[in-house]
């Protein structure tokens, strides 16, 4: 009785560590079984054949497609104990069964293939019962099924010519591996659940951690081979379908590394070889016929087996189900940087050098594609912060700060992605793409010019290593100089800086000479510089090098507007405006030609049209409309009270005159990136802290969705009341004014534009009023201080008209009218030959003043 417990809980020791894979043990609770009970030395027999074939595997690991390489003497000792076992005949009928699984499985690792297949052919295997089978059986099951696959796989047809039964051989192949993965999994599912139940169960007393199940070469066969030949024979439908059963199955330690990579690999596919019509979400039955099967090699596949018992999988209610590619895919890659991020090897000691490699590599891989689904649907915001998570594997690792700096560019955040692009340069020193994007940036809406000189010069002191772009470095810098010319308020500054980037572009222009942006910028800077026929003759170089290019052809039509061609220019901008129909910036320069070539009238149809094309690009509407506003312009404003918040870039004075960063932004099928003059950031600021004011007022909801619409709206309204006053219609005139303040109270344009009204009704006070509020915001506005400076004239306030029209020129020196204005004020005051030179000034500036100051034209990169 004794002996019987004894041998009871020494065969229970023994099917335990079968089921762990603890080989070293078996061979002592061999013996102490066979001392034990001694009609159980053929099992003896069997269970060393199995532990010194397992430890074997263990030292001499398989690799795919070739034979472990070991000492053979220790395969003939597994023979002998197997064969012993076998032919003594005095073991039950399972583990004679269990005894057939092993010799086959030693025939496999021998190279004997056929020999193989004979033994399993003496073992029904579907018969074997996996219900009430022990763990360990589940596992040699699930080992039989992939090895009988792989033999299959060696042995050639006996006629390969037989399509038919190489179908047939196929689908036994197939079958062989997808069984072999479903009882995997069922095996590894219960030895998990037997390893929680002994931790449950343990003694508080410490003792050795188990080890962490071991996959091994055949089950890792079983579960990754189906899906390889359901792609290899043209049939992604299956292998998809295959790879979503792997996947819902539930969770265990052993699969976690293989699930990530299913998970992975499964994304890809999602985004790289299915289309939204060809896709079917989890839960349905996969399509008969898809187009994502290749029809020339497609064999048939039906899943015509069962299994008695089947790992268990995720279910319940309410369980989130994708509809589409990009969201099963999204949802694929988010698990697996989840994983990634949780598995990551961060020590930097030299023996885990291989394992931080490997962890990196997968996290690099998962981070690419995530890249792809994010990029798709535009959520950069959402890219930024995934590959923020990645950092800690970013030690060094060049490909991901880039990957970080090029989301935050695309979401927007300019001023992280410039510093994280200082490190990409220290990493990759000799790049000079990286240099040209922080440039693109600091001379965007971020409007730091030192900054971007530095990084400028430092694609220009590289050299010949720059190679082609080396005449980009020396572009970016002679925009920083163009930039900081405009931003200059002394007039000795202002023509040091031009001469710097007049000799850049000339030095760009030389290293490419078949670029048109080095032409188009150098005819850009003369322009500015007023040098309007060598504008001219490299305006025409430009357009010969790239005819459609907006901003060229936009620059010929201010130039020819400064040569009083206005109808040449305005027959440019309708053929400009023919292929680029929704360029705001195109279609204000089209209401300022057509105000002087075609009358008033026609401008306004012209911002009627303007505001219809609003509508369709922004597609945005207010069925509370007040009906505020000119009876010729239709109303499309919505929810106005909640956009005071923000500055108008100012279309008409030359040193605000560039448009910020985000004034379309997304839509840079309308204009390009550029600058806005320092003096109209601060003014934004002021204009926002007084904006918020106006909009606790008037208790108002929070702002919401971007500016830029209603930025645009604004100018529209604007454009309209300037063409009003014009027509000496003052009424019209304040409703447009009014719709535009309805949107952005506090902007200086918006100011301006209520004191020109005021002076248009003959209130000079009203409109001293408005010009002194607008330059409280924005204090180097040139037209509000031209203005206020003939108001003071009036007023007959001479010294103090003199000094704002003084300060009006050192801020743009070739503003005619601030000139002629001077002269005036000079004259008043009986200062003769002074106010003679203002009005030759003048007279000469107004000969080359185009209808819009040069520098609405964006400046970017």
């Amino acid at each position: 009785m004794t002996a019987r417990k004894s041998g009871s809980r020494l065969e229970t020791e023994i099917e335990r560590c079968r089921s762990e894979g603890q080989w070293d043990k078996i061979p002592e609770l061999v013996r102490q079984l066979s001392a034990k009970l001694i009609s159980n030395d053929d099992l003896g027999e069997l269970l060393l054949g199995e532990a010194k074939l397992q430890q074997y595997l263990k030292e001499n690991p398989i690799k795919q497609g070739a034979s472990p390489r070991g000492p053979r003497s220790r395969l003939q000792e597994v023979r002998k104990h197997l064969t012993a076992a076998l032919d003594r005949g005095n073991l039950k009928p399972e583990y004679i069964q269990e005894a057939s699984l092993i010799m086959a499985k030693l025939c496999y690792v021998e190279g004997d293939y056929r020999e193989a297949l004979n033994q399993y052919s003496r073992v029904n295997l579907d018969e074997m019962q996996l219900v009430g089978a022990p763990v360990y059986r589940l596992s040699m099951i699930a080992e039989a099924y992939a090895t009988k696959g792989l033999c299959l796989e060696k042995v050639p047809m006996a006629s390969p010519s037989l399509s038919n039964r190489n179908a047939d051989r196929d689908q036994e192949i197939i079958t062989c591996y997808e069984k072999s993965g479903d009882i995997a999994l069922l095996y590894l599912q219960e030895v998990e659940k037997a390893l929680s139940v002994g931790i449950q169960n343990r003694s508080p007393k410490p003792g050795p951690v188990t080890q962490e199940q071991e996959l091994g070469y055949f089950l890792e066969t079983g579960l990754q081979r189906a899906h390889v030949i359901h792609f290899k024979n043209g049939n992604l439908t299956h292998g998809v379908g295959r790879f979503r059963e792997i996947l819902r199955a539930v969770e265990t330690r052993t699969t976690q590394n293989l699930r990530m990579t299913i998970a992975r690999q499964l994304a890809e596919i999602l985004l790289r070889g299915m289309c939204e019509q060809s896709y079917w979400n989890p839960l349905e039955d996969p399509p008969h016929q898809s187009p994502l099967d290749d029809p020339l090699r497609h064999t048939p596949h039906t899943k015509d087996y069962a299994l008695s018992r089947r790992p268990r999988i995720y279910s319940g209610e309410n369980l989130f189900c994708p509809q589409e590619n990009t969201e099963e895919a999204l949802l694929l890659l988010l698990i697996s940087e989840s994983m990634a991020n949780r598995d990551a090897v961060l020590s930097r000691i030299p023996e885990h050098n291989n394992d931080r490699i490997i962890s990196l590599q997968s996290a690099s891989l998962v981070y690419d594609l995530l890249t792809i689904a994010l990029g798709r649907r535009g959520q950069y915001e959402m890219l930024s912060e995934c590959l923020e998570r990645a950092m800690k594997f970013a030690f060094e690792e060049f490909h991901l700060w880039f990957q970080l700096a090029l989301s935050l560019m695309a979401a927007g955040k300019s001023a992280r992605a410039v510093k994280v692009l200082k490190e990409c340069i220290r990493l990759k020193p000799d790049d000079p793409t990286i240099p040209l994007l922080a440039v693109k940036l600091c001379i965007g809406n971020l409007h730091w010019l030192e900054e971007g000189e530095r990084f400028a010069k430092i694609v220009i002191d590289m050299g010949e290593k720059a190679a082609e772009f080396r005449a980009k470095g020396y572009l970016a810098i002679g925009l920083v100089y163009s930039l900081r010319a405009t931003d200059a308020s002394l007039r000795g500054m202002q023509e040091e800086y031009q001469k710097k980037a007049l000799s850049a572009f000339q030095r760009a222009q030389s290293l490419s000479p078949t670029d048109h942006l080095a032409v188009f910028y150098l005819a850009l800077q003369l322009a500015v510089s007023r040098q309007i026929p060598e504008a001219l003759g490299y305006v025409r170089q430009a357009l010969q090098l790239q005819g459609d290019d907006v901003h060229s052809l936009h620059l010929l039509a201010l130039l020819l507007s400064a040569q009083k061609h206005y109808h040449d220019a305005l027959n440019i901008i309708e053929m400009a405006l023919s292929e680029y129909p929704e360029n705001f910036i195109l279609l204000f320069t089209k209401v300022k030609l057509e105000t002087l070539c075609r009358g008033p009238e026609e401008a306004l149809l012209s911002c009627k049209r303007m505001l219809q094309i609003w509508k369709s690009c922004y597609n945005l509407t207010n069925p509370s409309d007040s009906g505020r506003g000119s009876s010729l312009l239709d109303r499309a404003v919505a929810d106005r009270r909640q956009l005071n918040a923000m500055t108008l870039p100012d279309f008409s004075d030359a040193e605000t005159g560039n448009l910020p960063d985000d004034f379309f932004h997304g839509f840079d099928s309308f204009i390009g990136v550029c600058s806005v003059h320092a003096t109209s950031i601060a003014a934004s600021r002021v204009e926002q802290a007084l904006s918020e004011v106006a909009s606790s007022l008037q208790s108002s909801a929070p702002k919401q969705g971007p500016l830029h619409p209603w930025m645009t709206l604004a100018q529209i309204w604007l454009h309209a009341a300037e063409v009003y006053i014009g027509m000496g219609k003052a009424a019209e005139a304040t409703a447009c004014t009014q719709e535009a303040a309805n949107l952005f109270p506090m902007s200086h344009n918006v100011l301006f534009m209520k004191g020109q009204v005021a002076e248009l009704r003959g209130n000079v006070d009203e409109a001293k009023r408005w010009y002194e509020e607008a330059l409280s915001i924005s204090p180097t506005h040139v037209k509000t201080m031209q203005r206020l400076g003939l108001i003071l004239h009036q007023l007959q306030r001479y010294s103090l008209a003199e000094k704002i029209l003084r300060d009006a020129v050192q801020v743009n020196s070739t503003a005619h009218d601030v000139w002629n204005s001077l002269g005036e004020v000079l004259q008043a005051q009986g200062n003769d030959a002074a106010a003679t030179e203002c009005f030759l000034t003048a007279l000469e500036l107004e000969a080359s003043c185009p209808i819009l100051p040069f520098t609405i034209i964006p400046r970017a990169l």
